[in-house]
């Protein structure tokens, strides 16, 4: 029931974005194009479609006890498969400069898998479990200010320089888990506690500074490409596991991370004029952090917390677009 209500939600606002391009292409070709007139505000929908994202994390604990690998545990949260609505606002304060912000949110978020590996001393590998992936999706919101460097000529397009923040939260649960690797020798017990149960819930929160360009051209007085691109030469990650099957750990959380990285982000697209003040735009977009240093920490429930470094902490998520801009 909850995958079919998921999946109406997803094909109901397909339909809406179709249905308002079905709306406007009917008069379409009837009006021309004033490529010289320049908007003052612009108004979008995006549907962020069927988005692939990977996060993987990992830890060095050898030095709390030399009988720990480097790293001593790297998860994996993988094929977590989401679809996103967004919704975005451009406004063009003169000839150069506009301000231009967007929020997006996940309406369908159905499948992944957790792989958990634990080592010691020499990378000896002695668990590895994996556990089924839902939870409430992501969302993110960001905002930029825009300067128009470059104007080509013939009015066929420009180059914009864009700053600007955005955040991006993501939020895993992994419920039960298969053994797939486990020495009975280190692991007190090799079966599996619960199939079902609720087993981790994390959430990552990653705070991007961000510079880049967008830009588009031309090609035909409806049809144009272009490109969105950033990087991010500081980014700042904070991230909480909590470990529901673990009696030994506290819940709130079990374990956390501070780190710090770098990344980037991209998005060539096509668009097409419905109208003088409608397109319908497509184009796949990339977004990828990943950090440097960091800290992570243990939350137990006896012995207080400890610290050991963050090895890795990486976020990857990608996936075609498609939209309706709206002019004026």
């Amino acid at each position: 029931m909850r995958r079919t209500t998921r999946y109406g939600l997803m094909w109901a606002s397909l339909a809406v974005v179709l249905g308002l391009v079905a709306t406007t292409a009917a008069s379409a070709w009837a009006q021309d194009i004033d490529t010289q007139t320049r908007p003052r505000v612009e108004l979008s929908a995006r549907s962020w479609l069927f988005t692939n994202g990977q996060t993987t994390w990992s830890h060095d604990a050898s030095g709390i006890s030399p009988a720990f690998g480097d790293p001593t545990s790297k998860l994996t949260y993988k094929d977590n498969n989401t679809h996103i609505i967004e919704f975005g606002a451009k406004l063009h304060l003169s000839r150069r400069w506009h301000l231009d912000g967007d929020v997006g949110f996940a309406i369908d978020f159905d499948r992944g898998r957790l792989i958990d590996d634990d080592y010691l001393a020499g990378q000896y590998l002695f668990s590895r479990t994996s556990s089924n992936v839902t939870g409430t999706g992501t969302w993110y919101v960001n905002g930029n200010v825009g300067y128009r460097a470059v104007e080509f000529p013939n009015g066929r397009g420009h180059l914009d320089v864009v700053g600007g923040l955005r955040y991006w939260q993501t939020e895993y649960e992994a419920t039960g888990f298969d053994r797939l690797v486990c020495d009975p020798a280190v692991v007190i017990s090799c079966v599996p506690q619960s199939s079902t149960a609720r087993a981790i819930t994390n959430t990552s929160h990653w705070i991007t500074p961000q510079v880049g360009i967008n830009t588009d051209y031309r090609l035909t007085g409806r049809l144009s490409v272009g490109l969105k691109a950033s990087v991010t030469p500081v980014s700042i990650i904070y991230n909480e596991d909590v470990h529901h099957l673990r009696g030994d750990l506290r819940q709130d959380p079990s374990f956390s991370m501070w780190g710090v990285g770098f990344g980037g982000s991209a998005e060539p697209t096509v668009k097409f004029m419905l109208t003088r003040n409608f397109a319908i735009t497509a184009g796949y977009r990339v977004w990828w952090n990943r950090t440097y240093t960091g800290t992570w920490e243990v939350h137990s429930v006896a012995s207080g917390s400890q610290s050991a470094p963050l090895t890795e902490f990486q976020t990857i998520r990608h996936g075609p677009t498609v939209g309706l801009t709206a002019s004026f």
